[in-house]
């Protein structure tokens, strides 16, 4: 039976994503991403645990990442985990594990960059209004 490596994580961005572009034109974007859980401890006092995630996206989720993607931003990502190890400079095996995120969608509203209030229209409603009355659509409703 094969196994399954599946991720589903909703957080917040702890810093901008940092966009690279590779040799061969690939995109490639890496951010931190805080979740948290909130719980009462024996004495009654909630506690709140942060983990902090390492997110890795490629080409169009990379570019996504670049153009809309701000610390604080909340965002819903699926992908599967992946340990890679790598020699450092002084020659020691250094080790580090990635979400490698294969769908985002951005939650919340738009944020401004000179307002840290957020606005109720969701990034996602940017796209272009279809027109009223358009006789080539087909679509049942």
């Amino acid at each position: 039976m094969a196994g399954i490596n599946k991720v589903i994580l909703v957080g917040n961005l702890g810093r901008d994503p940092e966009v690279r572009t590779l040799e061969n034109g690939a995109k490639v974007a890496n951010f931190t991403l805080a979740t948290s859980e909130s719980y009462k401890n024996k004495e009654g006092q909630r506690v709140t645990q942060t983990e902090w995630h390492n997110i890795v996206l490629w080409r169009g989720l990379a570019e996504i990442a670049e153009k809309f993607l701000r610390k604080g931003n909340q965002v819903y990502i699926e992908g599967k985990i992946k340990s890679r190890s790598w020699e450092d400079k002084d020659g020691n095996k250094r080790y580090t594990t990635e979400i490698l995120g294969d769908n985002l969608t951005m939650l919340g509203g738009r944020r401004d960059s000179d307002n840290s209030n957020s606005d109720s229209t969701p990034v996602e409603d940017k796209a272009p209004d279809a027109k009223a009355g358009d006789e080539k659509d087909d679509l049942p409703f």
